[in-house]
């Protein structure tokens, strides 16, 4: 599942809700993961694009599991699904389904995180949640584990105990995991991020009208404009997210407030604007850093070579830097023009270009990584 192939062909894209069998690993390959001892799972909106892709991603990497529950909407209820060539019926989410759950990974919107997540807690469930319903809220962990493991020390499962673990933004994890290596090095004191958002970041619904419209539009038709409200394919326009008083959007609010939390430093100036960009899968994110301490291009580039869940991409000869297309479905974070800012003196700034997989490492695999700390 959520393999990309050429955008004129279906099989890139989730659907919801059809959920015909899919199976999520090879039968030559030997299974590790259903195991006695290990946690129960439960998997709260397994029919949305980051839902499915937290099945692909639990089977990529064996994550052990005694029992794993498939939750979704009363309207998917009943419907069968093939995992690790086992088949599961969609359960409807209700206060009941956390009995015995120790890890829940939620990703069904804030209003849905809102009121069953703390019911989750209640239960004994470590809840993982991928939805903005938490990220700000005070005591409640905001957790990157290449970037602040710290903040969710403690948290185990098997204790009885329930928790709430908040899964950043899916542009501020991919923007902290080229960022954080600096500043640890030379202290980031201000921070200006463009971003420019593949439809994925919308779900599922959102990538098949972005094909829809590239049809039409080719075609001499008028687009289909129902997630966005206007054209997409053949254009790029202001991020969707509510436009709030300071006349920042939600979106870029996100990447500021997330920023400080995670860095623990209320002191680090933060600007952003976000663009969204008729890129069917990955973000990409122009991040321009001044430093409280020098920092050369040369010393940036070996910290970025050697920092978990990133790769250079930086070949200036053959002009060969990320893309949106070499980051789809893979694990790393790319980062590439990786340049001193001419604008600063001395060589306390750096312009740095950043690519990374939005349904992947900017949602399901950080929240998995974020699980796998818990065992």
């Amino acid at each position: 599942m959520a393999t990309l192939t050429h955008p004129t062909s279906k099989t890139h894209l989730f659907t919801k809700l059809s959920l015909k069998p899919k199976k999520f690993s090879s039968p030559s390959r030997i299974r590790m993961a259903l195991q006695e001892n290990a946690p129960s799972l439960a998997v709260v909106g397994v029919t949305g694009a980051v839902g499915q892709e937290f099945l692909s991603v639990l089977s990529d990497r064996d994550f052990p599991y005694r029992s794993i529950k498939m939750l979704a909407s009363k309207r998917s209820a009943g419907k069968q699904l093939t995992f690790q060539d086992r088949n599961y019926t969609i359960e409807e989410l209700t206060e009941d389904s956390f009995d015995g759950v120790d890890i829940a990974l939620f990703s069904a919107g804030g209003s849905i995180s809102k009121h069953f997540g703390p019911v989750a807690v209640e239960k004994g469930s470590v809840v993982v949640d991928n939805s903005s319903a938490f990220r700000m809220e005070e005591g409640i962990p905001l957790v990157i584990p290449e970037v602040n493991p710290e903040a969710m020390e403690g948290i185990k499962v098997g204790t009885g105990k329930g928790a709430l673990i908040a899964n950043p933004n899916c542009s501020t994890i991919i923007c902290l995991m080229a960022a954080t290596p600096l500043h640890k090095h030379a202290k980031v004191i201000r921070m200006v991020v463009s971003t420019y958002q593949a439809a994925s970041g919308a779900g599922a619904a959102a990538m098949e009208e972005l094909e829809l419209q590239t049809r039409e539009v080719l075609e001499g038709k008028p687009p289909t404009c129902n997630i966005f409200k206007q054209q997409y394919a053949f254009n790029l326009f202001s991020h969707n997210a509510p436009i709030l008083s300071n006349g920042y959007n939600e979106e870029e609010m996100k990447l500021v407030k997330e920023t400080r939390k995670i860095w623990n430093d209320m002191n680090v100036k933060v600007t952003a604007t976000c663009i969204r960009v008729p890129v069917m899968r990955a973000h990409a994110e122009s991040v321009n850093l001044q430093f409280e301490k020098p920092i050369d291009e040369y010393t940036a580039k070996d910290i970025l070579k050697s920092a978990p869940g990133v790769v250079v991409i930086d070949d200036r000869a053959s002009n060969h830097f990320p893309t949106p297309l070499e980051v789809s479905n893979k694990d790393d974070v790319a980062v590439g023009r990786i340049r001193r800012d001419v604008s600063q003196d001395g060589y306390k700034g750096l312009d740095i270009f950043v690519c990374g997989d939005q349904i992947r490492k900017g949602a399901a695999l950080n929240a998995i990584q974020i699980a796998e700390m818990l065992l």
